[in-house]
C-alpha cells in the first residue's frame, strides 16, 4: 500500500482506500472484514509514518 499513500506537504493523512479494499479482495478478504479493519490499521499506520517522519 505504500504507493497507495494520502500525503499533505510534510504528512501522510491515509491510505487510498479505494485501492486498499481492492487489494484485499484481490487477496481473497471478504470485504466486510476489509472494511471494518483497514480504518483501524491504517489510523496505525498514519500515525507511525508521521512520528517516523518528524524524526
Amino acid at each position: 500500500m505504500g504507493g497507495q499513500l494520502r500525503v499533505l506537504t510534510g504528512a501522510v493523512i491515509g491510505w487510498d482506500l479505494t485501492a486498499a479494499l481492492g487489494l484485499a479482495t484481490a487477496l481473497g478478504i471478504p470485504p466486510p472484514a476489509a472494511a471494518e479493519l483497514l480504518p483501524i490499521v491504517e489510523a496505525v499506520m498514519v500515525r507511525k509514518m508521521n512520528e517516523q517522519m518528524e524524526r
